[in-house]
């Protein structure tokens, strides 16, 4: 409704997974860094967690952009399917033909598909989303995945994206061995307040916004105070306030006006 108002060309605070709109603050884009040089110094087994709405899969998207041609990659957006399930799911995701669909038969046709990627001189990634909420036989499905290795390299990379409850569980006893093997971890912070400024900024430069539509230093304030710098929250209460404004045809958004929009997603009724 006001993208027209504001002369935007796309709506600057939706809450999908848009790595167009990936806003890379400092921490953003170390955790980028860390995928990377984990991916192509064949590190193995990399765990990267955060908060909820965080902005984890939005980077796990981004990271598969930035990627060289050469590495082939598997996304696994459901984490909870059984073990047998799971690797079905990575199989397909790999694009990998397969007649007998038992666990060694799987096992095996990975490892042919890896070891015929080595030969042509690329890499595989495994990236698993919301792998807090795997059972325990799969991940120790995954770790055995992890034993496909040549002499000198691992030839699949795995990275495990998930919430800090993810830490909890690969501390388990029953994981200690997947544990030993995470050569690169690290945790997405939330947005400071002066990085929820520059968030805000570039959402809405890369909606198409040339001075039509500005939020205040108080707005700004007011928005981090809410969401504690979480990017899903900034994006629900800003699109919530950039709505309030076409309503009223303001241009820039003040702390009052994030007031009431905060009130209402509460579930206050305005006058």
């Amino acid at each position: 409704m006001y993208r027209e108002f504001y002369n935007l060309k796309e709506s600057p605070f939706n809450v999908t997974s848009d790595p167009g709109f990936l806003y890379l603050s400092p921490t953003h884009q170390e955790a980028l860094d860390h995928l990377r040089y984990g991916i192509e110094q064949r590190k193995g087994f990399l765990a990267i967690t955060g908060e909820i709405g965080a902005g984890k899969t939005t980077l796990c998207r981004a990271l598969i952009n930035h990627l060289d041609a050469k590495v082939k990659v598997a996304l696994i957006l459901n984490s909870v399917l059984p073990e047998i399930q799971l690797l079905e799911a990575i199989v397909e995701d790999f694009g990998i033909t397969v007649e007998k669909r038992t666990k060694g038969a799987l096992i095996k046709k990975v490892n042919q598909f890896l070891l015929a990627q080595l030969s042509q001189g690329h890499n595989a990634v495994l990236i698993i989303d919301e792998a807090q909420n795997m059972r325990f036989p799969a991940l120790e499905m995954i770790r055995m995945l992890s034993n496909l290795e040549t002499e000198k390299e691992k030839l699949l990379q795995i990275v495990l994206v998930g919430q800090p409850q993810l830490k909890d569980k690969l501390n388990a006893p029953e994981l200690v061995q997947l544990k030993q093997r995470i050569a690169v971890r690290f945790h997405i912070r939330a947005l400071n307040e002066a990085e929820v400024a520059d968030y805000i900024r570039h959402r809405l430069a890369v909606a198409g916004a040339r001075g039509s539509v500005a939020f205040s230093a108080g707005a700004i304030k007011a928005i981090y105070d809410h969401t504690g710098g979480v990017p899903r929250l900034i994006n629900i209460l800003a699109d919530k306030v950039l709505l309030r404004g076409f309503v009223k045809e303001v241009y820039t958004m003040d702390p009052l006006l994030v007031g009431e929009c905060i009130r209402e997603l509460e579930g206050e009724q305005l006058a």
